[in-house]
């Protein structure tokens, strides 16, 4: 089991789903959190769950898209907790099975300013720390669409993909600094935010179909290779894109 012992992680996007998965997993295996969503319910229910675990724990309520607010925050949680060795970058919005032409201007700003400026601006805000310190693992939670592509949300894909590009570019930049940057890339794993778009129980079960594992992923499927990657059994890995898909893809 991969120790996460006195490390300080940023878990954005932690208020359900797989992001409240990480918080409780990296709360289990010793790691201080700070969870953050834009859902304050959200929030303090994962919070609870941190601190029934016996963990230390920050909170960070605030839209990711507003950078100036979401460093103040940042820097507000680390004075309380700590200085932030851990980012995972989870926050995300789904791509609501759209079909190319009826995504507009709207909806496809906001999918970029979540995945893809959220997660630019949450790296450039704890970097410096982690290059003083000379340690720091990064985490983006990409998805098999941006891998692999996919027929409809084609935004989601689109902004998926580029998490890829940064994740390449960032382990390129930092390694001289000991911060490794990886990315987990799922396959569809039944959380509130699957469900909503895909959760007629017939398309559910058609999706098992296609997964060679016969089963559809648990939000804790992929908070173990979240852990891992954010822990130091993998610090001889950065650069890499992991995705615990079932073998639904496999490239």
């Amino acid at each position: 089991m991969a120790s996460l012992d006195n490390r300080c992680a940023l878990i954005t996007g932690a208020g359900s789903g797989m992001g409240r998965s990480h918080a409780l997993l990296f709360a289990e295996r010793g790691a201080r959190v700070i969870v953050h969503d834009v859902n304050p319910d959200g929030v303090a229910e994962t919070a609870d769950g941190v601190r029934a675990r016996g963990a230390t724990v920050a909170t960070i309520v605030q839209d990711i898209r507003d950078t100036s607010a979401f460093r103040a925050a940042i820097g507000a949680a680390e004075k309380q907790i700590g200085p932030i060795e851990i980012l995972v970058n989870n926050a995300g919005v789904s791509g609501r099975n759209l079909a190319f032409e009826d995504i507009d201007e709207e909806t496809f700003d906001r999918m970029v300013a979540v995945h893809v400026k959220g997660t630019f601006f949450a790296v450039q805000t704890v970097i410096p720390g982690m290059k003083q310190r000379r340690y720091g693992r990064i985490v983006n939670i990409s998805s098999t669409f941006g891998v692999a592509g996919g027929a409809r949300a084609s935004h989601y894909g689109g902004a998926k993909g580029a998490l890829l590009g940064f994740t390449k570019s960032w382990a390129r930049e930092y390694a001289a600094h000991n911060i490794t940057v990886n990315a987990v890339a799922p396959g569809f794993i039944l959380t509130p935010m699957t469900s909503a778009s895909n959760g007629a129980p017939e398309k559910l079960a058609r999706r098992i179909t296609r997964i060679p594992i016969g089963r559809h992923g648990e939000p804790v499927d992929i908070s173990y290779a979240v852990a891992w990657l954010a822990s130091d059994e993998a610090g001889f890995v950065t650069g890499q894109v992991l995705s615990p898909n079932g073998g639904e893809y496999i490239t």
